[in-house]
């Protein structure tokens, strides 16, 4: 998470959503960066408006508004599947190593879904339960519109480097598993469709 001072602008990290690379460039601009622990990295808009948003008013004066990015559905949760694919996951019970990516949707789609599925959920992340929620929405497929977004806002040139990638894997979904994807996720796709 980045707050941006003089701008009343704050930037919530959606997970597998360039993050990484979006602080690594803009830290030196930001009056408060929250990289660690992930909890507090990742902080939701909920908790944001509920803690963090508050406390940032009454400092400034000014409420501030809120920008994140929200990824595809099945291309975010095939981002999670591909991070947890790398060598140095420490935790075998979070590994996909030995898991195609059909099985783990399926397992994502699960009631109770194991540990290496167990990734949330991008419309719970950006959702408030009162109005506000966030204010710039950008689509992470297309990044260049909030890069545009945030030179704009902060008056300068930004370039991202490219960090955290995650390895290639094969992405591919049966018919039956793409349609219980799009009933189980229906908010996150509801939700990244009706991005302006």
């Amino acid at each position: 998470m980045l707050v941006f001072w003089d701008q009343r602008l704050a930037f919530l990290a959606t997970p597998k959503t360039g993050s990484t690379a979006i602080e690594s460039a803009l830290e030196p601009l930001s009056a408060l960066v929250v990289q660690r622990p992930p909890i507090l990295k990742h902080t939701s808009v909920q908790r944001f408006h509920r803690f963090l948003g508050p406390y940032l008013e009454v400092a400034s004066g000014h409420s501030f508004s809120v920008a994140a990015l929200m990824r595809e559905p099945c291309d975010w949760l095939g981002s999670w599947y591909r991070y947890r694919q790398r060598d140095d996951v420490t935790d075998p019970e979070k590994s996909t190593l030995n898991v195609t990516f059909d099985e783990f949707v399926v397992a994502y789609c699960s009631e109770n879904p194991p540990e290496f599925a167990a990734v949330g959920s991008q419309a719970r992340f950006l959702k408030s339960r009162k109005d506000r929620g966030v204010d710039h929405l950008f689509r992470y497929e297309d990044i260049g519109q909030f890069v545009t977004f945030l030179e704009d806002r902060l008056g300068c040139e930004i370039t991202l480097p490219r960090l955290n990638v995650s390895p290639t894997a094969s992405l591919t979904l049966s018919p039956k598993t793409e349609t219980l994807l799009h009933h189980h996720a229906a908010q996150d796709f509801e939700m990244y469709l009706n991005i302006q």
